[in-house]
């Protein structure tokens, strides 16, 4: 059927992309391994793995856990550590032996990592020794039966891997004592794998790939069910997207943020994978200072990130002096670029920063700008190829170009279901296949789509809905505002009212200049009737402003 967007399509970009080409996300590894085996594939704290290394590591991971823990293929495993080269050895090992990989945030609490063990039925767990302590105070009211522990300098050689560990443990004293009997060191587990011959598992498109839990936001953390077929056809459809830019075997990414968040899982580990590309792993990207000196020692090409990060670097200093002519594709997801950093990034850097659109329930790409856009254009920009995008009302009914609605979205990245959930997938997942976002969105005459904001989100202002994202993109604007985030406050005369919370790049900066500000830029209704300045915003571990910690306060 004919799509409104079509008449937008980028030349290059193919309508549909064929799922069937690979059988599983170990085969797209696998090609990639035989193509581009002796290109660098990673990079961390200074060490580097080919793609032929990184192979022969996650062959041995997936060994072990199939010769030496028993353990079945669909077992699920969970992975509990920030980016480092044991990352991708983990999870390639995991998907390789035909199991189901469960990304855990380390910075869980014992609750929160308690309930997605429980919830996941997870057998096995790879954990970073910093977070150990964590694992300890749950473990035994979980289904866990084995516990893997790396240290953060475990892949690097000796002897740089003996003194990271003993400057991270016992100087910056990172890792607090822990007690977890049994446990098996990472490097051991590859040892022991390696000296086993792995038996190769059939592991097929259906079967699932990853648990990828949500922020639980609406309540309970829920485990996302993403099979291979999900994530195959998310990494077809975005390397159709961004074929016509980036050069195969040639690119160099960033991968600041965390891989267990779906966007960089996916884009960066999976998709630039895809390419030959080499992944450039960042540990700590709250360390600014230190990113920024990590980017100033690699031939950079591409990037991918979140607002709040793209902010933060440019108002460095240093992040400014960066030589950037060797990068070309810089996109920003998991949150609304603002107009204020978008246009601060290009005129840093000479790269357009572009907007992407997706849900961990999308595996998560679904709407892209195209990557030859020169300017921020305030949209997420068109649906990628087998992909049906809606702008619907309350009824469930489509409404016109211009109209505002929830956007739903159909293809083959959208998830199976929630783990043992069936009624929040029913609420989620309708029997036409298409998922609700929970997004306001419009449509353009020419296609684009533009999010308005967040259902939960949109504030009532006598009678008339109020958007945060549209009054966080004109305080943003403010030359004295560093960061902004908007929410509704219950006010007895209109209902709710608007409140904003702000940090300061002006130190005198006044809550009267911003409420003028305002005046100026917004109809009456939309202005803040209360400023309050903060030195912090709270954001999850991916950059994410939590507008929610915002209202409880």
């Amino acid at each position: 059927m004919e799509r409104p967007w079509f008449q937008s399509y980028p030349e290059h970009v193919p309508h549909e992309i064929d799922v069937e080409e690979f059988s599983s996300v170990p085969d797209v590894f696998a090609q990639t391994v035989r193509k581009y085996a002796q290109r660098t594939a990673f990079i961390n704290l200074g060490k580097s793995l080919t793609y032929a290394e990184a192979d022969e590591r996650a062959t041995a991971f997936a060994t072990f856990l199939q010769q030496d823990l028993k353990l079945a293929p669909g077992a699920r495993v969970a992975v509990m550590m920030p980016n480092l080269l044991q990352y991708p050895i983990a999870i390639f090992g995991i998907l390789k032996a035909g199991m189901t990989v469960v990304n855990v945030n380390p910075l869980y609490t014992p609750r929160e990592l308690e309930h997605q063990m429980k919830d996941s039925g997870a057998e096995a767990i790879v954990i970073v020794a910093n977070f150990a302590h964590t694992l300890e105070k749950v473990v035994a009211h979980t289904q866990l039966k084995h516990v893997i522990v790396t240290q953060l300098g475990d892949q690097l050689d000796f002897p740089k891997r003996l003194l990271v560990n003993l400057v991270v443990k016992h100087v910056k004293k990172l890792v607090p004592a822990y007690r977890l009997p049994g446990h098996i060191k990472f490097n051991d587990a590859l040892a022991r794998g390696a000296q086993h011959a792995f038996s190769p598992v059939d592991v097929k498109l259906d079967d699932l790939a990853f648990l990828q839990y949500t922020g639980g936001t609406t309540g309970v953390a829920k485990g996302a069910m993403l099979t291979h077929r999900n994530i195959v056809a998310n990494m077809q459809q975005a390397h159709a997207w961004i074929r016509g830019v980036v050069d195969e075997g040639g690119e160099m990414i960033v991968t600041a943020l965390p891989l267990y968040h779906i966007f960089s899982l996916t884009a960066n580990g999976m998709v630039f994978t895809k390419i030959g590309a080499t992944n450039l792993l960042i540990t700590n990207p709250r360390d600014i200072a230190g990113f920024v000196k990590e980017l100033a020692k690699y031939p950079v090409t591409s990037m991918t990130g979140v607002n709040t990060l793209f902010n933060a670097l440019t108002n460095n200093a240093e992040f400014a002096k960066l030589d950037f002519r060797r990068w070309k594709l810089v996109l920003g997801g998991g949150m609304a670029v603002q107009h204020a950093v978008a246009e601060k990034w290009k005129h840093l850097t000479g790269v357009p920063l572009i907007e992407a659109y997706g849900l961990t329930e999308t595996s998560p790409a679904a709407v892209i700008n195209p990557m030859t856009l020169k300017e921020y254009n305030g949209m997420i920009g068109l649906p990628i190829p087998s992909t049906v995008a809606e702008i619907r009302d309350d009824d469930g009914n489509p409404v016109p170009a211009g109209e505002r609605g929830e956007l739903c979205i159909k293809g083959p990245q959208v998830m199976k279901g929630y783990w043992n959930r069936p009624e929040e997938t029913a609420k989620v997942l309708g029997s036409d296949g298409f998922l609700a976002t929970g997004d306001i969105a419009i449509m353009s005459p020419t296609g684009y789509f533009k999010i308005v904001d967040r259902k939960k989100d949109m504030i009532l202002v006598s009678g008339f809905n109020v958007y945060p994202n549209e009054i966080e993109d004109v305080i943003a604007d403010h030359p004295g505002v560093l960061e902004v985030a908007c929410v509704g406050v219950n006010d007895e005369r209109t209902g709710e009212a608007i409140k904003v919370f702000v940090v300061k790049k002006d130190p005198n900066l006044t809550a009267e200049a911003i409420i003028a500000y305002c005046r100026e830029n917004l109809t009456n209704y939309k202005v803040p009737k209360q400023v309050e300045f903060r030195s912090e915003l709270p954001k999850s571990n991916v950059g994410k402003i939590l507008r929610r910690e915002l209202r409880q306060n």
